[in-house]
């Protein structure tokens, strides 16, 4: 019987931006599936709720017949279990991404060897925009439709 190739975008997604929505979109040519999932950070103070930001993701990939969207608490790495995924997919802007998500790596494969995270390089057009920026935009009235998914109806 044939390996799935289940790859975890996880984040949370508040909102979906265009970065995320490149980073899925190529990456789904390199796995059989990928579950874009929104983790919950309660150290985090979220703009959307959790389902509208499940909705922002339904709208964003639906045209995509491999990604599915989800929700989960606790560890990634003990998500990844549970869904049989072997990658977690990640999207690098810049150094201090690369930084701070190659420490995320190397704790989860300390816990976890037999799954293994996934770098993609954000394109240079899209490394200005991230959820926190495109939040605060979006708090103070601004526009935020050229930084998101054209299918998402905020």
């Amino acid at each position: 019987m044939p390996m799935n190739k289940i790859a975890v975008f996880p984040g949370s997604f508040d909102p979906v931006t265009l970065g995320h929505y490149n980073i899925v979109k190529r990456a789904a040519v390199l796995f059989d599936k990928i579950i874009v999932a929104i983790g919950s950070n309660p150290d985090k103070k979220n703009l959307f709720t959790i389902e509208q930001r499940l909705l922002f993701l339904q709208q964003s990939f639906a045209e995509i017949d491999n990604v599915m969207v989800d929700s989960y608490r606790g560890l990634t790495i003990d998500y990844c279990k549970k869904v049989d995924a072997k990658y977690i997919l990640r999207g690098l802007r810049n150094n201090s991404d690369f930084d701070f998500e190659k420490s995320i790596a190397q704790m989860n494969q300390d816990i976890e060897p037999e799954i293994e995270t996934v770098f993609l390089v954000c394109p240079p057009h899209l490394t200005a925009i991230s959820s926190s920026i495109v939040r605060d935009i979006y708090k103070n009235g601004g526009h935020i439709q050229q930084f998101i998914p054209p299918s998402v109806n905020i």
